[in-house]
């Protein structure tokens, strides 16, 4: 009964004994051949809905639906859901997020309660981006479906294809059909035996619509790295710190380290270790991104990025100090704990050659900028405010 991608196309495999009469192939096409991320939203946001046990809403309700899944996608990682054209988002459904935030103020973490609460407030000014999203991609989501079977589909008229929908469904039942409503307000009714199919598959299900997703946003954000941990909030655990903090705190014991922001001598105690480009960002916790700094400025610095003139070079003398010291043969604890960081945090290529003993300070830091400041550079570019 299990799901299964097939040679990295848009298809599933579900096991089609367990749901005769079901058109399990018209099905795996739904996210076949988008213009926009919607119909990776739409479906992934029927599904949920199905998994709660709906089984009749309405287009406003599947949108907000959508506006929900893509939020922190949007603005904790300033990801563009189809690219950027002429400076500006194409997508109506990330404008939709983007208004919402601005006129709500609600946090890049805001629970899905929060944020429906907020679409009812501003549905007005959400209204355009809305409708924009019930242009298409409700009926051409079926386009997998039809088979020409009843005649040419004409697509070009909403009537007609919702006519043709519901004369295919009379012989070949489609997961949705739609009402005689009009507007947001036009009603969707889900099929009982492909609520029940996808109710029995919906992890899988949504494991595909995932899949299909980064594959699309990763083309329309080709410059941001680590994008698969970009569609939902990640787990702290994930965060690999211990063993750089026991690193800078060995070197505060012995070497006096200036705070990069403040120009005073970093406290021990006092300090948290901090990425210098967003962890939002790069998703990874190398030690060449990671300074110590002090405890009452990071939530202000919180995802932002630095200003690289004013702040970059006394970054980078850290870095050399640190450097330093790992390679003073004196030091012996020092390059100890540096080892112990080699684990979760030095795996880039580049990141291994930075710390080798022999360099002299303008190598070094020269070196840094090299391959900091295009990363630096795309975060700027992808909406990351300069702090």
């Amino acid at each position: 009964m299990g799901i299964e991608y097939l040679d990295g196309q848009n298809h599933l495999n579900i096991d089609v004994q367990y749901y005769n009469g079901l058109d399990i192939a018209g099905f795996s096409q739904m996210l076949k051949d988008p213009s926009y991320c919607y119909k990776f939203y739409w479906l992934e946001a029927i599904v949920k809905l199905i998994s709660r046990n709906v089984k009749q809403t309405s287009y406003n309700d599947i949108i907000d639906e959508m506006i929900c899944n893509a939020w922190y996608t949007v603005l904790e990682f300033h990801v563009h859901l189809s690219g950027i054209m002429l400076g500006e988002a194409r997508d109506g459904l990330e404008r939709a997020v983007l208004t919402l935030q601005a006129k709500s103020g609600l946090r890049a973490d805001a629970s899905p309660e929060q944020i429906r609460n907020e679409i009812r407030n501003y549905e007005a000014d959400l209204k355009p981006y809305k409708d924009q999203l019930t242009k298409n991609v409700p009926y051409r989501a079926l386009a997998g479906f039809f088979d020409n079977e009843k005649g040419t589909v004409n697509w070009g008229r909403t009537g007609a294809v919702m006519d043709y929908a519901q004369a295919l469904n009379v012989s070949r039942p489609l997961p949705y059909v739609f009402g005689k409503s009009t507007g947001l307000n036009r009603e969707i009714y889900f099929n009982d035996a492909w609520i029940q199919m996808i109710q029995d598959n919906t992890v899988s299900i949504l494991g595909w619509i995932q899949f299909e997703k980064v594959k699309w946003l990763q083309s329309n954000n080709p410059e941001v790295p680590s994008l698969v941990y970009k569609l939902a909030p990640m787990d702290d655990r994930m965060r690999k710190l211990n063993h750089v903090r026991d690193l800078w705190e060995c070197i505060l014991e012995l070497q006096q380290i200036i705070d990069v922001f403040k120009d005073t001598p970093i406290e021990r105690g006092k300090y948290d270790i901090d990425h210098f480009i967003p962890w939002s960002f790069v998703m990874n916790d190398e030690l060449w991104n990671l300074m110590p700094m002090d405890s009452s400025l990071n939530s202000s610095k919180s995802n932002k990025l630095p200003k690289w003139d004013t702040y970059f070079g006394k970054y980078a003398n850290n870095q050399f100090i640190l450097y330093g010291m790992i390679n003073d043969d004196s030091k012996p604890q020092i390059h100890k704990k540096f080892e112990s960081c080699f684990k979760d945090n030095l795996h880039s290529i580049w990141g291994g050659e930075l710390y080798q003993k022999g360099k002299t300070k303008d190598e070094f830091c020269n070196l840094l900028k090299k391959n900091m400041a295009p990363v630096y550079d795309s975060a700027m570019r992808q909406g990351y405010q300069v702090w």
